[in-house]
């Protein structure tokens, strides 16, 4: 019997991505790169392991779930440092048209004694299913990072997501809408407030019974001046050491497109972490 092999041809970087990742940001590129080309493998590699499914849950599932994880990260760009991260992640999901998300990261770090990094992000959002793949969502994002000149960033907002892929192993989410922005930077006194475009996209695929990829972006466009944006990209794997416990490896990056003077417009970090979901 004759094996037929299917052979996949990947372009480098989807024009779509392209957009997002701004213009430096050559490593996240890659880490796509690496992370679809993974995914697109998968189903083949899994036949042929054959992991162990996990047993099915007992009961209706739990309303309350998320994950909290602690861990070293490694920073290049304004500054180069050695830093601990702690990041948590809460979703309410009662099983009717709402899905409330809490989400928050904060990185810290210091050389020979003086604190070097210092940054706090956060983002809560609520969607309502109109249909199995289109919802409506309300979102409120806040940034604070010291070392990038950005006092505070406050962006709520509102707009429409559509689920493109949403299969038991893969998903895949695109949304956009319209918003405010506030923004606060070190040595201005005044704050700059604008209307703002902001499109986003999630993916997570299930690569084994204990292995997932996960890569998410975001794009904020101010209304005053288009010039001005502001893009989060993050890819990342998480393994399961235990049944209660992953470790999980990650590159995020933050990218504005007019820094503060005298501050750079990229910041990559790698966070390793152990997380705890519940």
């Amino acid at each position: 019997m004759q094996r037929r092999v299917q052979v996949v041809r990947i372009r480098t970087t989807p024009p779509a991505m392209s957009v997002m990742l701004g213009p430096r940001s050559t490593l996240i590129a890659m880490a796509m790169t690496v992370t679809m080309a993974v995914a697109l493998a998968a189903p083949g590699r899994a036949l042929a392991q054959a992991p162990q499914a996990p047993a099915p849950p007992t009961g209706p599932p739990p309303v309350w779930t998320g994950s909290f994880g602690a861990g070293l990260a490694v920073t290049d760009g304004n500054s180069d440092t050695s830093n601990v991260n702690v990041a948590a992640k809460v979703i309410y999901d009662p099983m009717n048209p709402n899905l409330a998300l809490v989400e928050a990261l904060y990185i810290r770090g210091s050389s020979e004694g003086e604190t070097t990094v210092a940054r706090t992000a956060l983002n809560v959002r609520d969607d309502y299913s109109l249909t199995p793949r289109i919802s409506l969502f309300g979102q409120f994002r806040y940034l604070r990072d010291e070392f990038k000149g950005i006092e505070y960033l406050a962006a709520p907002g509102t707009g429409i997501s559509f689920k493109v892929v949403n299969l038991e192993r893969t998903k895949f989410n695109v949304d956009a809408g319209p918003g405010v922005v506030w923004e606060k930077n070190t040595g201005v006194d005044s704050t700059d407030t604008s209307g703002a475009i902001t499109i986003g996209e999630n993916f997570a695929h299930q690569l084994t019974g204990t292995t997932t990829i996960t890569h998410a972006a975001t794009g904020l466009w101010k209304t005053a001046d288009f010039d001005d944006s502001f893009f989060t990209v993050s890819a990342g794997l998480a393994a399961s050491l235990t049944s209660r416990m992953q470790l999980k490896v990650e590159a995020l990056e933050l990218y504005k497109s007019l820094p503060p003077p005298g501050k750079q417009s990229q910041d990559l970090s790698f966070l390793t972490s152990v997380v705890y979901p519940f």
